[in-house]
């Protein structure tokens, strides 16, 4: 199977060489005047994403996707000559978003939570809070809902949260006979869904990137009411804690381990590791501080930005504010506080701060790469005169099939994101996609729609076994991966059911005031009705 995926991917390239290479199919324009591609505002404009969808969902593998479809981008906007293909590509593509200060302050903000969570790691105070959990809490339930409270606090970036969750959190749950499975369910579900929601995450700025043309994070704010996936997500989560119900292959792993066995299958290759000793003397305080200045720096960087400072109100220099100078200014200064903490503390020495800056940009680069590469898809597509294109489609299109969009987009990002393991680029690919069909005609269908693009490529993500948020959420629990993918499906499936009902109430009534409180009807009703039929758990 491998083998066939590259034998696509490079029959794809050499096709889109030999076309950009062949001099017979150059289109020139008059010299003097505004180039216009003329596959301008075309059927032929949508052609760039949508190869990347498709070759995405074919090989599983984004980078090469999104840069094939920023390939064939490039020859259709120079007229299929070669050297204007490799000049767009590159100068009017990459090295332009590149150089976009916006952009930048985005991969900067990126580099220095990278270095941040590197340095809280090594500190040792996610050890400490697991220490002090372990005192605090007394039963199963409590466990859980634990779990998800400190998954909810990291909201900060979902890698940083399933590095911290996991290893806080697996003292506790193995005292109150939690399966494994469990809580690599939990620290998943608390990951991606919650950052998504998270106004000051690198989820958020990401988002606000991929929105040109309007005020990317007052939409992103906006948006949050409609992200049911990830709300109901959370619903799920403390649904089921407090009513002491599972169901699926996920009830036997609980049954298990509260008989003792919180492996249950024969395959546990974490059993043995020897317990993790925490060199230095981290403190819950050395967890806590560094988040919580953080989220004020950044909040207040944000302001800052906005004219707060300048007699502006709090609400109006928040909503106007420069998210990507905001959070490059917030998380700079609470990087030098934390430093200054840790140091006065004496956790950590000054050279140990510095070598955490390497490695926490090494963390960070899988999630600029694909920024780059979606960012460079949008600027062909741009190019190409695709938002006019689909602008035009859209007016001509019956008003009553626009209702549905939500939901179909919420399907597309589900699927696409399952198949190649990533949110990021399924939301980078679909978003300019949907501003282009609403901007300037229904700003509140286009911010439903935008949130079912997020909530798509976070479910997509959440059920699929080659995502790297899986991949670390069972690695965070010590959990084998099979495991961890097979128990959390039917949760997932159960609320992307209850998420596509609820985006079809949502495509009708325009309102979170309605379709939200729905959606938590229907995951309270189901889980009743799970309860009724499974029966309660005995602890």
């Amino acid at each position: 199977m491998r083998n066939v995926k590259r034998k696509i991917l490079w029959t794809l390239s050499l096709v889109m060489l030999f076309v950009a290479c062949s001099p017979l199919l150059a289109f020139a324009a008059e010299e003097g005047e505004e180039y216009v591609p003329q596959l301008f505002a075309t059927p032929w404009s949508l052609l760039p994403p949508l190869v990347a969808i498709v070759l995405a969902l074919i090989t599983k593998e984004v980078y090469s996707s999104l840069f094939i479809g920023i390939l064939i981008g490039g020859i259709f906007y120079s007229g299929f000559t070669f050297e204007g293909t490799i000049t767009h590509v590159f100068q009017g593509g990459i090295i332009s978003v590149l150089s976009d200060s916006y952009n930048v302050g985005i991969i900067v903000f990126l580099v220095i939570l990278g270095i941040m969570v590197c340095m809280m790691n090594k500190v040792g105070g996610s050890a400490a809070f697991g220490e002090w959990a372990k005192d605090h809490i007394k039963t199963r339930t409590g466990a859980q809902l634990s779990t998800i409270l400190l998954g909810v606090l990291i909201f900060i970036d979902d890698y940083f949260n399933c590095l911290t969750v996991g290893s806080v959190m697996r003292p506790v749950t193995d005292k109150h006979q939690i399966s494994r499975a469990k809580l690599a369910y939990l620290i998943d579900a608390t990951a991606a869904p919650v950052c998504i929601i998270a106004p000051i995450s690198s989820w958020a700025a990401a988002v606000t990137g991929f929105v040109e043309g309007e005020d990317g994070f007052s939409i992103f704010i906006r948006a949050i009411p409609y992200n049911f996936y990830a709300l109901l997500t959370i619903v799920m989560m403390i649904g089921l804690a407090v009513l002491k119900v599972d169901y699926g292959s996920m009830r036997l792993h609980e049954d298990n381990a509260i008989k003792g066995d919180i492996y249950t299958t024969p395959d546990r290759p974490y059993a043995d590791a020897e317990k993790e000793i925490v060199e230095g003397k981290g403190r819950v305080i050395d967890l806590v501080f560094p988040i919580v200045v953080l989220i004020i720096c950044c909040v207040i960087g944000m302001i800052y930005t906005g004219g707060f400072f300048s007699g502006t109100d709090f609400v109006t220099s928040f909503s106007q504010s420069d998210a990507s100078v905001g959070l490059v200014l917030g998380s700079f200064f609470a990087y030098v506080i934390t430093i200054v903490f840790y140091m006065a503390r004496r956790v950590i020495r000054f050279g140990e701060c510095m070598s955490c800056v390497p490695d926490g940009f090494k963390a960070m680069v899988p999630a600029i790469l694909i920024l780059t590469f979606a960012w460079s898809l949008k600027a062909m597509t741009d190019s190409l005169g695709a938002d006019v294109f689909v602008s035009e489609l859209v007016r001509s299109s019956a008003d009553g099939l626009m209702n549905f969009l939500p939901a179909i987009v919420f399907l597309v990002g589900c699927g696409l994101a399952f198949a190649t393991g990533t949110s990021w680029g399924t939301f980078g690919i679909l978003i300019p996609i949907v501003v282009a069909v609403f901007q300037g005609q229904n700003e509140t269908m286009m911010i439903i729609s935008i949130s079912a693009c997020m909530a798509g490529a976070v479910c997509g993500d959440h059920c699929s076994p080659i995502s790297d948020t899986t991949i670390m959420s069972s690695a965070g629990a010590q959990c084998n991966h099979v495991n961890h993918v097979t128990t959390q499906l039917p949760y997932a499936i159960t609320v992307a059911a209850i998420s596509f009902v609820t985006y079809i109430i949502a495509g009708f009534v325009q309102t979170a005031w309605i379709a939200l409180p729905a959606g938590i009807v229907l995951t309270l009703g189901v889980l009743l009705v799970l309860r009724h039929i499974y029966g309660k758990e005995e602890g």
